[in-house]
């Protein structure tokens, strides 16, 4: 059976001609049946003819619902009320401009996250510039009145200076993540030797603020694939937001613990932790909460940021919980390398 309306009117005339012309070589021809024939062709050209009209009136409804589409209105959907063939070319045009709908969504959400986080990366580089040559200039004009006040100067011209590499190091990582410009080379790994190894580098940092450790990791070997350089990051990351945000609680902790799958590394503090409303933007980038979470605490607002994105890249999740004033938890979760036998 035929579909197209069109090839069936037409498959219909061409019928008709023929038999007009059968008709036609007959000895004694019917008036009847010829004037039937041709009233027949007439009737199916004319309904030919209307399709075309609807047809034509059909496109050009199609093409200024396109146009609308075209100039930014993406909540127009074309109706699929023709033949099967033309609904089907109805349908797909109804997807793209979804699909260009959604896009527009996330272009727009995306530049609006870019233009805050070149706010927020201008007001963080620009606070240390300012600071470093206001300092600068009261060296050069001998502002400081003795020689250990000079001292001092140089000392916070160098916090300065530290704080605004360790930023301006951050964005370029982030940058790089960004563009998958990171190699990741996977590579049997002890994720408590990485844990331990870790942590010793905070050591130094924990006794300058007089902050207590409680460590539980295991002894045994806890096999994960991973790629070390960006692991070492992930945890020094996580346990570097401990520190700045978690110092006032005078305790920061790390644990292994092994599920049937996978090993989670809790990192913990016991600072004025983050509200509810917080907790699901602090892997945003430049994000920061309440006033412990500042930037005179040290933070860029992209360690943690960088902590999820090398998190995704080896396969594993970071996680937070928080009760506030009581206890906060960063849990980095990662798969066991179940299959390798290592000694």
């Amino acid at each position: 059976m035929l579909r197209d309306k069109s090839l069936l009117l037409y498959s219909l005339q061409i019928i008709v001609v023929a038999a007009l012309v059968l008709a036609g070589m007959e000895q004694e021809p019917q008036a009847v049946l010829m004037w039937g024939l041709l009233a027949a062709f007439l009737a199916i050209t004319g309904c030919l003819f209307a399709m075309r009209f609807q047809y034509n009136a059909r496109l050009k409804t199609i093409i200024a619902d396109l146009g609308r589409a075209n100039t930014g209105n993406l909540n127009t959907r074309l109706l699929a009320k023709d033949e099967p063939l033309f609904n089907e070319i109805i349908f797909a045009i109804n997807l793209l401009i979804e699909q260009w709908s959604r896009e527009q969504v996330l272009s727009i959400q995306s530049e609006a996250a870019r233009k805050s986080l070149l706010s927020s990366i201008s007001h963080d580089i620009r606070t240390p510039l300012t600071s470093i040559v206001g300092y600068v200039d009261a060296l050069k004009d001998d502002i400081a009145a003795s020689e250990v006040e000079k001292q001092a100067y140089v000392e916070i011209l160098s916090n300065k200076a530290g704080a605004l590499k360790g930023l301006i190091d951050e964005l370029f990582h982030m940058v790089k993540l960004d563009a998958d410009e990171i190699p990741m080379k996977p590579e049997a790994l002890d994720l408590a030797e990485i844990a331990r190894e870790t942590l010793i580098e905070f050591l130094p940092l924990l006794n300058k603020y007089d902050i207590a450790l409680e460590a539980d990791v295991p002894d045994e070997k806890c096999w994960i694939v991973a790629d070390r350089i960006s692991l070492l990051r992930i945890i020094g990351n996580l346990l570097k937001n401990a520190v700045q945000h978690g110092r006032d609680g005078k305790v920061l902790g790390i644990t292994l613990t092994a599920g049937k799958s996978d090993y989670q590394l809790h990192v913990w503090d016991k600072g004025a932790g983050i509200v509810e409303a917080d907790r699901l933007k602090v892997f945003q980038r430049m994000y920061r909460g309440d006033h412990s979470r500042n930037p005179q605490s040290g933070g860029s607002g992209l360690g943690l940021a960088i902590a999820q994105a090398l998190a995704h890249k080896n396969e594993a999740e970071i996680a937070v919980e928080s009760e506030p004033g009581i206890k906060t938890t960063f849990t980095l979760t990662i798969k066991k390398a179940a299959q390798l036998r290592m000694n």
